[in-house]
């Protein structure tokens, strides 16, 4: 099982990176959607087994963005009582839509993540080896200063794990 929960929890925090993009972007602006999202970051959340059994997970994020608020590079670490992550993403907003890369260090996995934001939310798809599921995230806070970012991921395949629920706060 700790194959599978890890598998998931890859997918979930290379998708953080992507937990900003969903706070009014506006396909229109000159300006990216990560503005407001450098810095540090840290928060809890729940991890729901397959068999309805639940864990707490604790993550800390620290978030580089260029000038224009269009690309972000994320290093994040989560742990709890069954693994520790160790995860590196990079992002780029064009147009509404959003992609990138993810990279977890310690298991040497990596995969890619798409999807669009619209208004206060996100839809995207995480993909890796062995591994698929939808992400939806809500921000709270405007442009300049997000005070809130909150996701659940739930896995296609690949994993025991029903789903994963953060929230960050900086």
């Amino acid at each position: 099982m700790e194959k599978h929960c890890l598998k998931l929890a890859l997918g979930l925090c290379s998708v953080v990176a992507l937990l900003a993009p969903a706070h009014g972007y506006v396909n229109s602006s000159p300006t990216g959607p990560f503005l407001g999202l450098s810095g540090r970051w840290s928060g809890a959340g729940t991890v729901t087994m397959a068999d309805g059994s639940t864990e707490r997970v604790r993550c800390n994020s620290a978030n580089a963005v260029n000038a224009n608020g269009k690309l972000i590079k994320q290093n994040l670490r989560c742990t709890s009582n069954r693994f520790r992550l160790d995860i590196t993403s990079n992002v780029a907003a064009q147009g509404g839509w959003l992609s990138g890369s993810w990279a977890e260090k310690s298991h040497g996995m990596w995969g890619n993540v798409s999807g669009h934001a619209s208004g206060s939310a996100i839809l995207a798809d995480v993909a890796g080896i062995g591994f698929a599921a939808y992400l939806t995230v809500h921000t709270k806070g405007d442009r300049e200063a997000v005070a809130m970012q909150s996701f659940t991921l739930r896995p296609r395949h690949g994993t025991d794990v029903a789903s994963i629920s953060v929230a960050l706060h900086k």
